[in-house]
């Protein structure tokens, strides 16, 4: 009996070390970046820091009649993740540093779309209105961690 008693001591020793384990891996990952780079040629065109946070907005609600799926609008509103992020101003942003109001954004390595900006703003998939508006599209990017 000596023997069961020492493996259920064992045990729960052995689950909380997995525990410890495993919540010193998870707050390793939190204190990690991420990174988004251009899908073609792999380039970093933002990370985190750049990310400016808009609030969610009422999604089709916010849109024009013509905009809309449907034509009536639902009851109750679904949560639309952001298809796109947007950014603060960067140097790689060319047609920005040569004074357009609002144009394409264009990688600088391989000159691929990556988004639109626009210094009057423009209007999120969830329907938020982000001014001024530096658009990247999350289909045209990766999400590296650092």
């Amino acid at each position: 009996m000596a023997t069961d008693d020492s493996n259920a001591e064992a045990a729960p020793a052995a689950v909380s070390a997995g525990s410890e384990t495993d919540t010193h891996a998870t707050n390793a990952s939190q204190k990690l970046g991420l990174v988004y780079r251009c899908k073609k040629c792999r380039r970093i065109v933002a990370s985190d820091d750049n990310i400016v946070l808009h609030e969610r907005g009422k999604g089709q609600e916010s849109f024009k009649w013509k905009k809309r799926s449907g034509g009536a609008i639902e009851k109750t509103p679904t949560a639309v993740e952001c298809s796109s992020i947007f950014v603060e101003p960067m140097k790689w942003m060319q047609t920005v540093q040569e004074g357009f109001v609002g144009e394409k954004l264009l990688c600088m390595g391989c000159n691929a779309r990556l988004g639109s900006f626009n210094w009057a703003g423009m209007q999120c998939n969830c329907g938020a209105w982000v001014n001024p508006a530096f658009q990247l599209h999350k289909s045209r990017l990766d999400e590296c961690p650092i």
